[in-house]
């Protein structure tokens, strides 16, 4: 890959690598049964890994989102799910930054920077990829606000601390009525619903949750009213290009796990990689991982420099999500039968790359996003 870090973004590579063998990687089957691991999160709190994109002020790494695609690319080598966990944390971590007050950012950042997790609260049961329909309400009154409604398939919403929540405030002006707010778990009227029993991604906390008569206070309130919806696109783009990261650490890890029971696996007098339908396949994923790579990094270091990337990540999330899973059903088919088999984790990488071509924005949507922007 020509993609060229700097020595302190290889420093955090290296970091990110190395914990991810130890800790992650060992752990990637287990939890794919049991689910969200807290002491794997209390260890990545240890490595400081979490606080990569939180300005020093509020004892954060002040680091940008090549290094956050960076940890995100390495985590998903391990388990995606957790991957997963640590980057809608930074989608609404990303929101608060940009648009939180002082006061906001005095208190959440600095929650965050210590280890505590953040929820992005936008689809519904009736809202999905038509964000803008959402029925989610927030009643202005003269000390705050009260929520009522529901939201569906929030990651991290069984575990959070902090909520980022999508709510219309005005809901005759559809998506220009949609404000964000700033909720803390515990409070009064917001309700964890049961856990979803998911395909994959399964150690991921996934939950659905419901306001009933939320009471917040004025103060909740994220940037401006009215602008939620123009908010959370802004972190989607972020969300997608960490989806591009997730997917490409999942592609790379099916690959080799292919490519070395290619090695020694022997059919007809020699190792299967020596058959050419074998040799071919790992021949494509080689060159998509690489190009994956290179898409990722070049949409991560644009938002870096605050400029919109909305192209850039539909383009290299719908690429490496696409990829990647037919990298994974390849990976199956080189390993035959064992490819079948949980025991050679393959089956579980396809899974959880499934819900890459599903979460931040359908593939569907990507197109719209694309074609959109080049017919312009």
């Amino acid at each position: 890959m020509s993609y060229k870090f700097t020595s302190d973004q290889l420093e955090i590579q290296a970091l990110a690598r190395e914990f991810t063998a130890k800790e992650v990687t060992p752990r990637g089957r287990d939890m794919d049964r049991d689910g969200w691991c807290q002491e794997l999160y209390e260890k990545y709190i240890e490595t400081g890994l979490q606080a990569t994109p939180i300005p020093e002020e509020y004892g954060g790494a002040g680091l940008s989102d090549v290094e956050c695609a960076i940890i995100t690319h390495e985590l998903a080598k391990g388990d995606a799910g957790f991957a997963m966990a640590m980057e809608i944390s930074w989608v609404a971590t990303d929101m608060i930054r940009r648009h939180a007050t002082e006061e906001q950012k005095r208190k959440y950042l600095t929650g965050l920077a210590e280890g505590k997790l953040c929820s992005f609260c936008l689809t519904e049961p009736e809202a999905g990829s038509d964000a803008a329909s959402m029925r989610t309400r927030a009643k202005k009154t003269e000390n705050g606000y009260i929520l009522n409604g529901s939201k569906a398939w929030i990651t991290n919403s069984g575990i959070a601390d902090y909520y980022v929540i999508m709510a219309k405030t005005d809901p005759d002006k559809g998506a220009k009525g949609i404000s964000a707010f700033i909720v803390e778990k515990g409070t009064p009227g917001l309700i964890v619903n049961a856990e979803e029993d998911k395909m994959g991604m399964r150690s991921s906390d996934t939950h659905g949750l419901s306001f009933d008569d939320m009471e917040i206070p004025k103060d909740a309130l994220l940037g401006e009213e009215g602008m939620g919806f123009v908010y959370a696109m802004e972190g989607l783009d972020g969300g997608r290009i960490s989806c591009t990261a997730i997917s490409t650490g999942l592609a790379e890890h099916a690959y080799q796990i292919a490519r070395d029971y290619s090695l020694g696996r022997v059919a007809f007098g020699k190792p299967i990689c020596k058959h050419q339908a074998v040799a071919f396949k790992l021949a494509d994923m080689a060159m998509y991982t690489e190009a994956m790579k290179l898409m990722l990094y070049d949409a991560a270091e644009l938002k870096s420099t605050g400029a919109r990337c909305s192209l850039q990540a539909a383009e290299a999330k719908l690429f490496a999500s696409t990829h990647a899973t037919q990298i994974c059903l390849d990976a199956i088919q080189i390993l035959g039968g064992n490819g079948y088999s949980k025991e050679y984790n393959v089956e579980r990488l396809l899974r959880d790359n499934k819900l890459m071509e599903i979460g931040e924005g359908t593939n569907e949507v990507q197109r719209i996003v694309i074609s959109g922007a080049i017919l312009k």
